[in-house]
């Protein structure tokens, strides 16, 4: 390795490193007032580039090994589906990603992951061709921008995945893959463990799972995958990106079934501590890729790094700022939060959510529709008044 290079990804995973992810990107900046939800497109990359590489900046003090290029549902298809204009085109949007990483990521030794996700146009019964054509469209300019390693990331789909990573793994760079899924496998019910096998065979690095469950749910679904490729007798990395919210009472579909998505989920927010539990147990389960997405801020990323401080063998530079299980507290003026700054009182409480009226658990969708149903076929038409009724009209049936 040249003077002053970073290792790679799978330099420094094959060398037993720990890789701290970074956070949601399309639910912090719809927070912040950057992104619309419902399309969740990345156009703030050229629209509010200060913004993106502030949040960034924020991962990256926090603990992140990987800077993501905020390319999620940067294809061209998505870009234009149901109505969602745009000031910019989508090669613009992912080649400002991709500067906007690459410039924060070389702030520090992190590495720099651009990004392909679903697809509407798979969807909508596109043809192989079809779909992989989009994938290349946005790999062609990780290439030119020379990301250190691609990754296919929320995946509903297994096969949708497969052919992400074949494209992707053209280029030569190292691929990770990860699918939106729980313990009951892809929306064709294809198991954790057969997917990861695919994923692997297609060309996959890196195997395992983002979003829609919560830490403890996608622990559960990595540890699958894991058995399956070591029963295959196939070799991978795995990694895990979960929610930062609770979700102990979804369906398969995952949390955007939940009646709270996306506008009312934050009483399901994990703490910091929930966090530390989190990195544990994944690191445990031989997980050596760790991060978050939907709902994961700077500070949840820092209780990654944090808990795995003894591991990595450094802190954050974030952790200037926060002392240990709370310690900063000692300094506090009133006594009976000095005397909160312990280990054994975070690490047991029982957040209380201060809404008596509201149940501890939800009752999710369950429309059962995925690939191929006619309620999912995408439109580059806005979403017409008829077409709204007809959904209401179900809803209000259910």
């Amino acid at each position: 390795m040249a003077p002053g290079a970073k290792k790679g990804i799978l330099e420094r995973l094959d060398g037993g490193e720990i890789v701290i992810g970074d956070g949601g990107f399309v639910f912090a900046l719809e927070k912040r007032g950057y992104v619309k939800a419902g399309p969740w497109t990345p156009e703030a990359a050229a629209e509010h580039p200060e913004a993106v590489r502030q949040l960034h900046r924020e991962f990256l003090r926090a603990g992140s090994s990987v800077m993501q290029t905020f390319t999620f549902y940067a294809s061209d298809d998505k870009l234009e589906n149901r109505g969602h204009t745009q000031s910019f085109t989508g090669q613009q949007i992912n080649e400002a990603a991709c500067d906007l990483a690459r410039e924060v990521a070389d702030e520090g030794d992190a590495l720099v992951a651009g990004g392909v996700s679903q697809t509407p146009g798979y969807l909508s019964c596109k043809s192989e061709d079809d779909v992989k054509a989009i994938f290349k469209k946005q790999t062609d300019v990780f290439v030119e921008k020379n990301v250190d390693f691609l990754i296919a990331e929320y995946y509903e789909h297994v096969e949708e995945a497969e052919w992400a990573v074949q494209v992707l793994k053209s280029t030569g760079k190292p691929v990770a893959a990860t699918l939106c899924i729980g313990p009951e496998g892809d929306l064709n019910g294809v198991s954790p463990g057969d997917c990861a096998v695919r994923l692997v065979k297609a060309g996959a690095h890196i195997v395992g799972v983002n979003c829609h469950f919560d830490p403890e749910t996608c622990v559960k679904t990595v540890k699958m995958m894991k058995e399956g490729v070591e029963k295959a007798g196939l070799k991978a990395h795995y990694m895990c990106q979960p929610l930062a919210y609770h979700t102990p009472d979804c369906n398969c579909q995952g949390f955007i079934d939940l009646p709270e998505f996306p506008f009312g989920l934050e009483p399901r927010i994990l703490t910091r501590w929930d966090v530390q539990k989190y990195a544990r147990e994944a690191y445990n389960a031989g997980i050596r890729y760790i991060g978050g997405c939907c709902g994961f801020e700077p500070y949840h990323i820092r209780a990654l790094a944090e808990e795995l401080a003894t591991e990595r063998g450094f802190l954050p530079a974030g952790s200037e700022k926060h002392g240990n299980w709370g310690a900063g507290l000692e300094m506090h003026t009133k006594p009976w939060v000095r005397a909160r700054a312990r280990r054994d009182y975070w690490e047991t409480l029982k957040p209380a959510s201060g809404r008596p009226l509201c149940p501890s658990m939800a009752s999710p969708d369950g429309w059962g529709v995925t690939k191929g149903h006619a309620d999912l076929m995408q439109q580059k038409e806005a979403t017409s008044q008829e077409q709204m009724k007809a959904l209401f009209d179900k809803a209000n049936k259910k």
